[in-house]
């Protein structure tokens, strides 16, 4: 009789549900442009995450978990054979306390204006951007994930937020903090 194999713990599995379904749900809604379709994606990467072996993952967690995610989600993307653009209110994933309303409309201005530019980005630009800022993921755990070496990634996030900055600059839009920012 052969031993049976471990499965991640409920422990492990509440950590990257409490750590990484936020920001696995944008990820992936970034590549499906549909947050209905990323949900279920994120659902079908904490099942295969309740099977897999704690002892492969335990250490590089946020990297297997991005990776199972991008994985199935262009799956579904190829089966599905369609892709939309996001818009600001699909990358609204969890409620946030409201601010006063002008702030709001700026805001949402801003992140239309933002969001525009991304669009435009070449799509491994756009795809490493998404991971490193919109999922606070290292150069490493995106290298991992998406299996270009680490300084491409370097280069991809560079260029496309210099891209970014320079399409910002040249619109006249309210959206100068931003712009500082990604100085």
């Amino acid at each position: 009789m052969t031993a049976p194999i471990e499965t991640a713990s409920a422990d492990l599995v509440a950590l990257a549900i409490e750590r990484h379904e936020s920001a696995l749900i944008r990820y992936a809604a970034s590549i499906l442009g549909d947050v209905e379709r990323a949900r279920e994606v994120v659902q079908d990467t904490f099942l295969k995450l309740c099977t897999a072996a704690p002892e492969k993952i335990r250490d590089r967690l946020a990297q297997w978990l991005f990776t199972v995610c991008r994985n199935r989600a262009f799956d579904v993307r190829k089966k599905d054979g369609r892709m939309s653009p996001l818009t600001e209110v699909d990358l609204e994933t969890r409620p946030r306390p409201g601010p006063k309303p002008l702030d709001e409309l700026e805001r949402q201005e801003t992140l239309r204006q933002v969001l525009d530019v991304v669009r435009q980005l070449p799509d491994k630009e756009r795809e490493v951007l998404t991971l490193k800022f919109g999922c606070d993921l290292s150069y490493r755990e995106i290298s991992g994930i998406t299996a270009l070496s680490v300084s491409h990634v370097g280069v991809l996030i560079h260029n496309g937020v210099a891209r970014i900055r320079k399409n910002l600059q040249s619109d006249s839009s309210p959206a100068p903090s931003l712009v500082r920012r990604l100085s």
